[in-house]
């Protein structure tokens, strides 16, 4: 069987002739662009696209309303916009998302192939610019140096919505084992020794806290980037967008999104400084830590299970050796950790291409989103098998926790308000000689009676504010 010859259109720009395949949406500008910048291997995020999408259409619609579009023109590139918002032709947008120009080179790859998917429409053929043109049509009133940017932050709002999701299943189902584990209590632990006793639930309320703010956080970044230099065209100023245009485009965008967007204050500042992308990832980055902290603290609580603190059970997901039978490893946190510490990179990356924009332009905006994406995507990720692969299914180990407890020297910091610091001190040190309980030592020595004990040592007057076993309102009283 022969293979099928492809067919090619000759395209120019003002670098030369090319051929472009003929069946291709794309054109020469995103065909040099390709062959310049394979870099990932990879295509562009599909929600850059989308908002990429999303804008052509608000600036098509915008251009029509102020009288700077035809119509039939306007009418087919909404359509053609419509179409790719909805998933179609994203295999044509074939550029790297690492590349050099600004964003160039994905601002040309939207504007050719919404041009010869509109000329399709008013029935011509592919590369018969005449009918609609990238540049002067699709891109009429706009630079890639403003459409990028809002792109880029449309992209990331949608994520950072998705994030947000996932992290709100996250405490909440950290609260459900919060108190679940209420009566559960073990030794809590400072710098990896023996402190005082803490209750299970009360860890978990702590780490459904740290969420909570992560939450709160991300709502902070939303707002960071929902500031578009839209209108701005290339430094900011607004040359080449009609004045109407430059005071519509945005509320058309927030219209068309259902997004509460907002132009720019400052368009020239918005189009020079990064920084609100750099604050997005730090929040991100925060999130990363709280989440691998939280890791560290489960696969530490599971270790053993004999050998090791014991504590807690992680659900077993898959066998955890190819030599030892029965090895199960906590997988979930360690992937946790990992997307962590991918991100704390991503977050030096952003930081670096923030800093390094000159004069009225940042260049490395195209590194700065690939990072970023990555980051929020993979914390989603992250949170989401986290929840579902670990958190709701952890068992406690009740009595073992108890058990280590009365054999820890820890409980003795609750006894000492009754038998003073030196003979609480004397009472560690023997216990640790001798294996005894502290409980034992303190009944046999008849420091305290038995009663009292009991009411010291309860799970819960050893892990809240007061002295346990003492009235609170007693010295009032008297």
């Amino acid at each position: 069987m022969e293979e099928e010859i492809r067919k090619y259109r000759m395209e120019h720009d003002s670098i030369g002739e090319k051929e472009v395949p003929e069946d291709a949406y794309y054109g020469i500008q995103t065909l040099r662009a390709y062959e310049n910048f394979y870099i990932t291997g990879l295509k562009m995020h599909p929600e850059l696209i989308n908002s990429v999408a999303q804008i052509k259409k608000a600036a098509a619609i915008t251009n029509f309303e102020v009288g700077e579009l035809d119509k039939k023109i306007a009418t087919a590139i909404v359509r053609a916009c419509d179409e790719i918002i909805s998933g179609k032709l994203h295999d044509q947008f074939i550029v790297d998302p690492i590349q050099g120009g600004a964003g160039t080179s994905l601002n040309m790859n939207a504007n050719e192939v919404i041009a010869n998917r509109a000329i399709e429409i008013l029935g011509g053929k592919k590369g018969d610019y005449k009918l609609v043109n990238p540049n002067d049509h699709v891109n009429f009133g706009q630079s890639t140096n403003d459409v990028f940017p809002s792109c880029g932050k449309m992209a990331a709002l949608k994520l950072l919505d998705h994030a947000q999701n996932e992290l709100k299943r996250l405490e909440k189902a950290l609260m459900d084992k919060a108190e679940e584990f209420d009566s559960v209590l073990k030794m809590g632990r400072t710098q990896l020794q023996d402190a005082v006793p803490i209750r299970l639930g009360q860890e978990f309320h702590a780490y459904a806290s740290a969420i909570k703010r992560d939450i709160r956080r991300f709502e902070n970044a939303k707002d960071e980037i929902k500031s578009l230099n839209l209108g701005g065209t290339a430094i900011g100023t607004g040359l080449n967008a009609d004045v109407q245009y430059f005071k519509r485009v945005v509320k058309n965008m927030s219209t068309l999104t259902g997004q509460d967007l907002i132009q720019s204050y400052d368009m020239i500042d918005a189009t020079q400084n990064l920084d609100n992308y750099a604050s997005v990832s730090g929040i991100v980055k925060n999130c990363a830590i709280n989440l691998s902290k939280m890791s560290n603290d489960l696969r530490l609580m599971s270790s053993g299970p004999r050998t090791g603190f014991g504590e807690i059970n992680l659900p077993a997901k898959q066998n955890g050796s190819s030599i030892m039978p029965g090895k199960v490893n906590p997988v979930i946190p360690e992937v946790v950790n990992q997307v962590a510490f991918n991100i704390i990179g991503n977050d030096v990356t952003i930081a670096m291409a923030a800093e390094a924009g000159q004069l009225e332009l940042n260049a490395f905006e195209p590194i700065i989103f690939y990072n970023l994406f990555q980051s929020i995507e993979t914390l989603t990720f992250a949170v989401s098998t986290l929840i579902d692969n670990c958190i709701v299914g952890i068992t406690a180990n009740k009595e073992h926790c108890r058990k280590m407890v009365e054999n820890s020297i820890g409980i003795i910091t609750a006894i000492c308000p009754y038998v003073g610091y030196e003979a609480a001190s004397n009472i560690a040190k023997e216990a640790l000689r001798t294996g005894r309980s502290v409980r034992d030592l303190i009944l046999e020595k008849k420091l305290m009676d038995m009663e009292l004990l009991k009411t010291v040592l309860n799970p819960y007057t050893m892990t809240e504010p007061g002295i346990p076993g003492r009235d609170p309102m007693a010295k009032l009283r008297d």
